[in-house]
């Protein structure tokens, strides 16, 4: 694992490998400043030699072994229909390995500068107009924007679309219930991708539940508040579990959990974290703030099985 020492479980902060990808434009060449949660970094290495494949789009340049382990090496640059500088900046390229949901892959990027620590709250969600020097980069495929020294911006990227656009992983989205196995209640949903949202409110429903969404940790404790007012005491009879992902802007899984589980109208209702981070710290974090489980890959029918042994162990009386 990348990274000397975990973050403390409900600090709210996440630490941002940050890289930078150079792009020459008529008048200059422009640097531009992105980031990774170092939490889904295996390491940094020096460009390998690579085997090129046959058939597959410009940007994948190719694959190698590491450890014995084939990884398939993503071109950053090209991906992002960036025009790459040859002789006007001298470009010190590096290779993030990353892990999502449980596969390896490799991104090529220009430099790698150092790691910054940086609190959620000051992470906004990626909600402005193009122009922010992402170039012809689409705005969805940014999850984040944060100040930095000299009022400069640091994107932050969201590379597990490259691995769906790969159709490396898809997520299984099919599963049957018998009417019998259906659950009654309320679900909290918290994640600030839509389509995230969407396939974890579909399963829900499917199982029988009602579900209430939110794109954050700040807007997920406003959904609590909000049902508190709506069932009173009565919430955690109503309120049959809490689905929530962990990289959030301005409040993230964790500290949202932490604040849930600090909170005697709350504490009871089980959470379930559902992220890409598929690592042994990421599990142990879930654990420290209060989570009934940890799931990665989205398979609809574990996560049925998951969720459902989640709320029924939530529904026995107490010994």
């Amino acid at each position: 694992m990348f990274g000397d020492e975990m973050l403390k479980t409900g600090s709210n902060e996440m630490e941002l490998v940050d890289f930078r990808i150079f792009k020459k434009t008529e008048k200059k060449v422009y640097e531009g400043i992105y980031g990774v949660n170092v939490a889904k970094v295996r390491e940094i290495i020096k460009m390998p030699n690579l085997t090129e494949l046959p058939g597959v789009p410009a940007y994948i340049e190719g694959i190698f072994d590491l450890r014995g382990v084939v990884i398939p090496v993503i071109n950053l640059a090209k991906w992002m229909n960036i025009v790459e500088p040859t002789s006007e900046v001298s470009i010190k390229p590096r290779v993030i390995i990353a892990e999502f949901s449980g596969i390896l892959i490799g991104f090529i990027v220009h430099e790698a500068k150092r790691i910054r620590r940086i609190n959620w709250k000051d992470i906004e969600p990626a909600s402005f107009a193009s122009g922010s020097g992402s170039g012809t980069l689409d705005k969805g495929k940014i999850t984040g924007v944060t100040r930095i020294e000299n009022d400069e911006v640091l994107l932050i990227l969201d590379l597990e679309s490259i691995v769906e656009e790969l159709g490396i992983y898809s997520p299984k989205i099919d599963f049957d219930i018998d009417d019998n196995k259906k659950v009654r209640g309320l679900a909290l949903v918290l994640d600030d991708s839509s389509t995230a949202r969407k396939l974890v409110k579909d399963a829900l429903e499917k199982m029988g539940l009602t579900v209430t969404e939110a794109k954050n940790g700040v807007e997920g404790l406003e959904r609590l508040q909000e049902l508190y007012e709506r069932f009173g005491d009565n919430i955690t009879k109503e309120l049959r579990v809490i689905l929530s992902d962990i990289e959030m802007p301005q409040m993230d899984g964790y500290h949202f959990a932490s604040n849930v589980k600090n909170d005697e109208r709350f504490k009871s209702i089980p959470i379930v974290f559902s992220s890409s981070l598929s690592n042994e710290f990421s599990e142990i974090q879930s654990r420290e703030a209060g989570g009934a489980a940890y799931l990665t890959k989205f398979d609809a029918s574990v996560f049925y099985q998951e969720v459902l042994k989640v709320i029924e162990a939530h529904s026995k009386p107490a010994k």
